[in-house]
């Protein structure tokens, strides 16, 4: 059992300390770290550490992975003294920021990123209640019908309100990560779905409204992703210039009045109807890629998915997949289909070295990884645990995507919704509309399993890496 007080006190160590740590955040697998000194941390150290599984540099922040523990390694290393969620003051002068290219990069990838990162429980909370649903509803087992309370509870509702209210959830974690008023962030949402306005939209009676003389579309922004990401920095900005005018004496009642009295016009004539025309530009273009490249645009992200992960762009796209699934019921063919194939394929590399290893150690270590990303839903293990320990196996996550990518892509498998990130993200492909889709998504998972698997148990490992396993058995033993 992995001694958690001891891998957070080396991994602090390792990144410099407490003193060397500006803001600390984890996800589902990973600690994420922004640091003053960029230099001090070695990966290749870090990853020696017990408990460690790897550690990079990615969206500019340097990331320790350690697997479903995350959460009690994190609580250990809080307990070091990285207090406030691990926010300490950083002197003006490490404040200052650098306009490269680069860090422009790095700090909208950031932002994104960790944004969309506080938003995963909720989003993995109401899918599996749909996921649930359409397992039990009509559609699957019978079990419960369209006019049953629980059905409607766990189909509609619960999944509505996780995803409907997306841009007041978006516009407080948004904040979180921006340093602005975490209230305002959410008042900014709720403006961008207020009932009034949404009942305009539906009705579909007015294309326009005015907004302080200003014309505005009229739009439902309900279940939308890039309005409130696209208005959020503008506010920070905002109440801050609020701050420094308004007299402290009547900060409490002017600073949030003059701020949404500036972001309403804002958001409403420009940033919001920005981020609806984006989504759905971006959308198109990611959806038209699979009807353009095919089969083989499905194979190819389903080859390539686990390589986005491991670089962490991979949450700009699954931002770009919502924005479009969420607001298409005809479904996505290809960009969350791929990501699906890609899962079980990664999944693959681990139980074929588990299947194919000889050490008892190693071998339930590898068994471990694979368990944690079919029960769990998680791929880091599996990716540096086995992908990056043994490279070879690299071409089993490669070759098993591809495959089940291009099965799926002629099969026309679809997937109608974000479903869990554990072997029950089969229940995506399921619709009402076209049934065909769940057999076939699922044949193609199992294929992209099986053949990764068999990939890496005939062609994973060099000569020397299966002698030093066959040795380490024997002394085992």
């Amino acid at each position: 059992m992995a001694d958690n007080a001891k891998t957070a006190a080396d991994v602090l160590a390792a990144v410099g300390g407490k003193e060397n740590v500006t803001n600390l955040i984890h996800c589902i697998t990973r600690l994420r770290f922004s640091l003053k000194d960029e230099s001090i941390p070695d990966a290749d150290a870090i990853k020696k550490i017990p408990g460690v599984i790897g550690a990079q540099w990615s969206g500019g922040q340097f990331q320790v992975i350690i697997g479903q523990n995350v959460t009690k390694v994190y609580d250990e290393v809080m307990k070091l003294g990285v207090a406030g969620g691990g926010s300490i003051d950083v002197d003006e002068g490490d404040a200052k920021f650098e306009w490269t290219p680069k860090n422009v990069g790095n700090a909208i990838l950031n932002y994104l990123s960790k944004t969309m990162v506080a938003m995963i429980p909720i989003m993995m909370g109401g899918a599996f209640f749909r996921t649930v649903a359409t397992l039990f509803g009509p559609s699957l087992l019978g079990l419960w019908t369209e006019d049953m309370q629980i059905y409607q509870l766990f189909n509609t509702w619960m999944y509505n309100a996780a995803f409907y209210f997306i841009p007041i959830y978006l516009g407080y974690s948004a904040s979180k990560q921006l340093g602005c008023s975490e209230m305002l962030g959410m008042f900014m949402g709720g403006i961008l779905i207020c009932p009034d306005l949404v009942a305009l939209a539906q009705a579909g009676e007015v294309a326009s409204v005015s907004v302080m003389g200003i014309p505005a579309p009229v739009a439902n922004y309900g279940q939308t992703v890039l309005p409130i990401i696209l208005c959020m920095p503008v506010l920070a900005q905002v109440e801050k210039f609020m701050k420094k005018i308004v007299p402290d004496m009547l900060s409490t009642v002017f600073v949030p009045f003059l701020t949404m009295l500036v972001m309403v016009p804002v958001a409403y004539c420009a940033l919001a109807p920005l981020g609806g025309w984006l989504g759905q530009g971006v959308g198109t273009v990611l959806f038209g890629f699979g009807e353009v490249g095919g089969f083989l645009a499905v194979a190819v992200i389903g080859a390539l998915w686990s390589f986005l992960v491991m670089t962490g762009m991979h949450q700009v796209l699954i931002v770009l997949a919502i924005t479009q699934l969420l607001s298409s019921p005809a479904g996505d063919p290809c960009v969350t289909v791929g990501g699906m194939i890609a899962q079980w394929a990664t999944w693959g590399i681990a139980f074929g070295a588990f299947l194919r290893l000889k050490n008892k150690e190693e071998k339930m270590a590898q068994l471990g990884y694979a368990l944690s990303g079919i029960i769990g839903g998680v791929t880091e293990p599996e990716i540096y645990g086995t992908g990056f320990k043994y490279t070879r196996s690299l071409a089993g996550m490669i070759g098993g995507g591809f495959i089940g990518g291009a099965l799926a892509g002629i099969f026309g498998v679809h997937n109608y919704m974000l479903a869990a990130t554990n072997v029950l993200c089969v229940m995506g492909f399921a619709s009402p509309d076209n049934p065909s889709s769940l057999i076939m998504g699922v044949i193609s998972c199992v294929v992209a399993f099986v053949a990764s698997a068999a990939i890496v148990y005939f062609f994973g490992f060099t000569k020397e890496q299966l002698e030093e396993d066959r040795k380490a058995a024997e002394r085992a033993a």
